[in-house]
């Protein structure tokens, strides 16, 4: 089977959330919770969990997270020149379909970025990097919202 033509989520790396969140909610208007996943705590490997999302229209997520986490959750160098900017979501059904895309993705070519693993929040994920390097997360989360809602 191959991978579904569909993008779920795209996660902005940024440099201040604070900042970002402000310019996303109030400048730009968009709803949110504000910033949620404070309780999980990182340290020099562990990503922290803050992080602000945004529910956009058609089922569309932006999250925001401090750059450094990112790469951390990764598993890239979070003080190097290649820490990434942002990622592309992709929803599966289960773990298992996360293990098996990320696998379809190597076969592909891409660069693997360890093993998936456990997230706050629910989330079950692993990253990829496409040949030129786009950072990718194929991601299970348990209890989001189906990303396809019901059309009227």
């Amino acid at each position: 089977m191959p991978f579904k033509a569909k993008i779920h989520a795209v996660t902005l790396g940024v440099a201040d959330l604070e900042r970002s969140l402000s310019f996303y909610r109030d400048g730009l208007g968009l709803p949110t919770d504000g910033i949620t996943g404070t309780q999980y705590a990182g340290d020099e490997t562990t990503p922290a969990g803050a992080v602000a999302m945004f529910n956009l229209d058609d089922g569309l997520i932006l999250s925001l997270y401090p750059r450094a986490e990112l790469a951390k959750d990764a598993g890239l160098d979070p003080t190097g020149a290649t820490r990434p900017t942002m990622s592309i979501g992709h929803f599966v059904d289960s773990r298992a379909e996360v293990d098996r895309l990320l696998d379809l993705a190597g076969d592909a070519g891409a660069t693997i970025h360890g093993e998936a693993h456990e997230r706050p929040w629910g989330i079950y994920s692993g990253y990829f990097s496409d040949p030129d390097g786009h950072l990718w997360e194929v991601l299970h989360f348990e209890g989001v919202p189906d990303p396809e809602p019901a059309r009227s």
